[in-house]
């Protein structure tokens, strides 16, 4: 036999699993560098239910705790639990400002159904953890991509609704807030005004993203003490 045909393949056998292992560590540190590139944004504070779920319980998710301590995420964890580590993909894309048309009330902290329906545990009733507010605070929304905005539509629910037995519908809501355009930014905050009210409700927050015709819904729980 060659020995120089020898070496050849003994040198492919010892080169072939480096490589392989090379393609590996570049896979895994190029893959968050692709999931930035795909991501997209919510509320944090007052927190959204979804990013409220997957901030206390995402690395904690199997903990049985949780089915006590936070039945609302439990329920949402055990449905789909993407629909918390996918905190920041609640949108809908070119309904043309048509919102109440195509998202249905009983359906709109899931967007619609959007995700493909697996966020719809959001749109049940129950005991979620709110986020204390007085009768004016701050809406901040967190977008990794740094859309920017056309504009913030900011609702919250009616005094007499009550978050724990009603799925949320259009007529629960009042319109409190509508802003301006906002520049391309990774974080954007803005004040509302919604005296009159106290207990559980909810904050809805609809987010017209600048990039393209996006449109995200938001669904935070808050306690007006």
């Amino acid at each position: 036999m060659d020995a120089h045909a020898t070496t050849r393949r003994w040198t492919l056998r010892v080169i072939a699993p480096v490589l392989a292992g090379v393609v590996g560590l570049l896979t895994l540190f190029m893959s968050p560098w692709t999931d930035s590139a795909e991501a997209h944004g919510s509320i944090v504070n007052p927190a959204s239910r979804s990013y409220s779920c997957w901030e206390r319980w995402g690395d904690d998710h199997m903990n049985p705790a949780m089915e006590q301590e936070d039945p609302m995420c439990w329920q949402a964890f055990q449905a789909n639990p993407n629909t918390m580590w996918n905190w920041m993909s609640l949108f809908r894309e070119n309904l043309n400002g048509q919102f109440q048309q195509n998202i249905p009330s009983g359906k709109l902290c899931s967007a619609g159904d959007a995700q493909g329906g697996l966020a719809s545990s959001l749109d049940n009733p129950g005991a979620w953890t709110t986020t204390n507010v007085g009768s004016n605070f701050t809406v901040e929304l967190y977008d990794t991509a740094s859309h920017g905005a056309d504009y913030f539509q900011v609702y919250v629910t009616k005094q007499g609704y009550n978050a724990q037995t009603e799925a949320l519908g259009w007529d629960d809501l009042e319109l409190v807030e509508e802003t301006g355009s906002y520049a391309p930014a990774q974080n954007i905050s803005f004040d509302v005004s919604a005296p009159g009210r106290s207990g559980h409700h909810v904050v809805y927050t609809i987010w017209q993203a600048s990039h393209l015709d996006q449109t995200y819904f938001i669904c935070s729980d808050v306690n007006f003490g």
